[in-house]
């Protein structure tokens, strides 16, 4: 069998960056890693690719096995190759990140690893260049929530507005004027109003609704009218 035999052979790893909304605010899910180095420090989900599987493949085999997750949004987001990014071997790592909704998936999360959720506020120091890739996939996210909806994606099937201005307040770290975005979100018309009401947070209660998507995806410009600038993407 010919093979190349000049080149450097390199470790191939995936880390997949799982986001979480609960209702209030948005979260990521990390574990504590379990061999050195840097053993039981804070880190993404990760590991290594096998042989004779894709990237997709090793990223829903790692999230599965290290978290119980699967069936979720689940996206490529960058390579990342420095040399010294991992002190231990010369180790390639792709990136991914996943949007769930937190309540959805609650009972399907496996406690054999131990994963965690975290507000991104209060996030610990994660290990390598774990944070970078956060940061990476937090501005991609933001882009692409004005052009696509995605952010849906981290809500139940149906949500009330004060569920939906807390998801892009997280998203974008920014507050948004209540009335403005009530006001706003319903002026696009891409909303179906139900007949039911959340009263887990006053009396009164707030409606629940959910998205039309075929007027999405014929209008999409209109959610434009109340997402934070896009490109404001500092984290």
């Amino acid at each position: 069998m010919i093979k190349y035999a000049k080149e450097s052979r390199f470790i191939q790893a995936v880390d997949c960056i799982v986001f979480g909304f609960d209702g209030e605010t948005l979260k990521i899910l990390l574990i504590q890693r379990g061999f050195e180095p840097e053993k039981g420090k804070w880190s993404l989900m990760g590991g290594f690719v096998k042989a004779g599987e894709d990237f997709d493949q090793a990223s829903n085999r790692i999230l599965k096995q290290l978290t119980g997750l699967d069936g979720m949004y689940l996206e490529q987001l960058n390579t990342f190759s420095h040399p010294q990014r991992d002190p231990m071997e010369r180790t390639i790592s792709t990136a991914y990140f996943a949007l769930i909704d937190i309540n959805k998936y609650k009972i399907q999360l496996s406690d054999d690893y131990h994963p965690e959720w975290f507000s991104l506020k209060r996030m610990p120091k994660l290990i390598f260049d774990h944070q970078q890739m956060v940061e990476l996939a937090l501005r991609r996210i933001r882009y692409k929530a004005a052009l696509h909806p995605i952010l849906f994606e981290l809500l139940p099937n149906r949500f009330t507005i004060p569920q939906l201005q807390n998801l892009y307040e997280s998203v974008y770290n920014t507050t948004i004027d209540k009335r403005n975005f009530s006001k706003r979100v319903l002026a696009t018309g891409l909303l179906i109003k139900q007949e039911e009401k959340d009263k887990s947070g006053s009396k009164r209660g707030a409606y629940y609704y959910h998205l039309n998507m075929q007027k999405y995806y014929a209008k999409f410009q209109a959610f434009l009218n109340f997402i934070p600038n896009p490109t404001n993407l500092i984290f």
